[in-house]
């Protein structure tokens, strides 16, 4: 580039600075024509401190009033009163630009190291200057961290570029409407990611829409999982993933068994703890494990067999005690009072929709089946780096259960991993709302998700394992998930209570951006965080790979498509045997 990038004649002058705090400029408007191109959101640079500085700033506010002079004494006595406009705009400091900075020329850094002096000289920047200026804001990144995600609203001639770095690192997220581009964001980036030599990014997809990533014949680059569904239970497939009862953590298990109501819930949740560690002991000697024996909890993932658990807890509710005074039988210290959570435990061992956990293939007893299955979901070579794991054959209310203890076996594994032997890893959560409820309206079971969850928003960063959690009801999900997140890909929100969760977020200087939020196309979105260094608006650009989240042209295709009795009567028996391969 040659020259500099922001170049103003006294003539291109839009105002000068009239107040100043500690979020706002005032810009008084002496220039009215001018005002006329300006709209919310609208760049201006403020002449700083030297001459080779530029405060830039973004509109928030512009207003025009009309006021009444007394008229000019030389007009005659009965000269009409005249009305001129008074002219003012809002706007918040965003960062600095330096023409010349130390040995480097062009430079721009978010913040400002003083405040706009009172009576500075202000600049709409446009046409030539503001593709100079956008030009610069991407060119910062070296080349092998620049994630380019579209182009920017104030000039499609510029690439929007984001750190891929930060924006990973420090979790982040996409919120939008339904319809407002969501699903192509994210095959956008994981479309970007899968360019790499060793991307690690496992996809929850909760409605199998970005099953077209991983069809190789039509450029599709992700490996696809599916968590096992009824049909699957007596002849899994490859790509089938079972979460056996042995991986959830005391807890996460009497969750779904313990009723806290009952009396004896005290005496069930001892007798099923202490029966488990017996049995994952016993795994280990067979296995001839004696070092791990020595420091094994009952939340460590060794396997059991089910049926012997029940067995034993059966043994307790039926035996009988030994009166010391007379020799006879009396009851027993444990009976009759396992009868209700042994009902419970068996309820969920006949339930097919819990077959995934409950009924796992004969080898997942196996002690090193678990690795086996750890290197398929982990593993980033040979373009199997973006792995896509289907849910939506899976229950609504199980959903929770599984989506929380598979995200904290994957983060127990990057935990335990040697330091130097960690490579980074991102769990992408779609449709967000659905698991990771905001914590007052989530029951015991949710609770126990969002526990994992949480724990990887607080503590994740430090062990290479971020979060990228994708919504389209941002009110609806974990506060303390989305204020960890430190990057935010805002698309169309139309929803008040939506748009407040963003904008409590935000800093307050960034706050007018959200009024933007119910007026953006679709594709378009607001890119804010550590990712990029202006906050702005973008158009996203479109992935060569389109996930299956179309919206339906209804009017179309009800003037077009007759519905198909033979595919109907084929949905039915999907619905009774609960697996779309029927």
């Amino acid at each position: 580039m040659t020259g500099v990038a922001l170049e103003f004649t006294e003539n291109e002058q839009i105002g000068r600075v009239a107040g100043v705090d500690t979020s706002r400029v005032a810009i008084d408007v002496t220039n009215s024509e001018m005002l006329t191109r300006v709209g919310i959101g609208q760049l201006i640079a403020i002449k700083g401190a030297t001459q080779a500085e530029f405060l830039i700033a973004m509109t928030d506010r512009v207003t025009r009033s009309l006021r009444e002079e007394l008229p000019d004494p030389e007009g005659g006595e009965f000269a009409p009163l005249t009305v001129s406009p008074a002219d003012h705009m809002q706007a918040f400091v965003i960062g600095t630009y330096r023409t010349v900075d130390g040995d480097k020329a062009d430079t721009f850094k978010r913040g400002a190291d003083s405040f706009p002096q009172i009576d500075r000289g202000c600049f709409v920047i446009e046409g030539g200057n503001l593709q100079r200026f956008m030009g610069i804001l991407g060119a910062g990144f070296p080349e092998e961290e620049r994630l380019k995600l579209g182009t920017f609203v104030a000039d499609r001639s510029a690439d929007a570029i984001a750190s891929g770095d930060r924006f990973f690192q420090r979790h982040a997220a996409i919120l939008g409407s339904t319809g407002s581009g969501k699903s192509w964001a994210v095959a956008l980036i994981l479309e970007r990611a899968a360019k790499l030599k060793y991307p690690n990014i496992v996809v929850f997809d909760m409605h199998g829409e970005y099953e077209p990533l991983a069809d190789k014949s039509n450029g599709g680059f992700a490996q696809r999982f599916r968590i096992a569904g009824p049909g699957d239970l007596a002849a899994p497939k490859d790509d089938t993933l079972f979460l056996p009862y042995w991986l959830l953590n005391r807890d996460e298990m009497l969750s779904m068994i313990l009723d806290r109501s009952d009396q004896n819930a005290p005496n069930q949740a001892s007798r099923f703890t202490l029966h488990v560690r017996d049995l994952k002991g016993a795994t280990l000697d067979v296995a001839g494990k004696a070092k791990v024996k020595e420091t094994f909890t009952v939340d460590s993932p060794i396997p059991y067999k089910i049926a012997e658990l029940v067995d034993k807890l059966k043994e307790d509710n039926a035996a009988k005690g030994i009166s010391a005074a007379t020799g006879k039988p009396v009851a027993g210290e444990w009976e009759n009072k396992l009868t209700r959570f042994i009902s419970r435990l068996e309820a969920k061992l006949d339930d097919r929709r819990y077959g995934f956990m409950f009924t796992p293939p004969t080898e997942a007893l196996n002690y090193d089946w678990l690795a086996k299955q750890i290197i398929k979901l982990l593993r980033a070579n040979s373009g199997n780096g973006i792995k896509v794991i289907d849910f939506s054959e899976v229950p609504a209310d199980v959903l929770p259960v599984v989506t929380g203890t598979l995200a904290r076996l994957l983060y127990d594994i990057q935990f335990w991993m040697n330091t130097d032997a960690r490579t980074p890893v991102t769990l992408l959560c779609d449709e967000a709302h659905l698991y990771l409820p905001v914590k007052d309206d989530a029951d015991s079971v949710q609770r126990q998700a969002l526990w994992s969850f949480e724990r990887i928003a607080k503590e994740g960063r430090k062990y290479g394992f971020s979060l990228l959690v994708v919504s389209q009801r941002p009110s609806d999900v974990s506060r303390t998930i989305l204020s960890q997140c430190n990057n935010f890909l805002a698309l169309r929100l139309t929803n008040d209570s939506d748009q407040n969760v963003i904008k409590r977020l935000m800093p307050d200087s960034l706050v007018g951006l959200t009024a933007m939020l119910p007026l953006l196309d679709t594709g378009e979105a607001l890119l804010l965080g550590d990712a990029v260094l202006l906050p702005t608006r973008i158009k996203l650009d479109r992935p060569e790979v389109k996930p299956n989240s179309a919206t339906r042209d209804f009017w179309k295709e009800w003037g077009s498509v007759m519905p198909t009795e033979t595919l109907l009567e084929a949905a039915v028996e999907c619905l009774r045997s609960q697996s779309r391969t029927s």
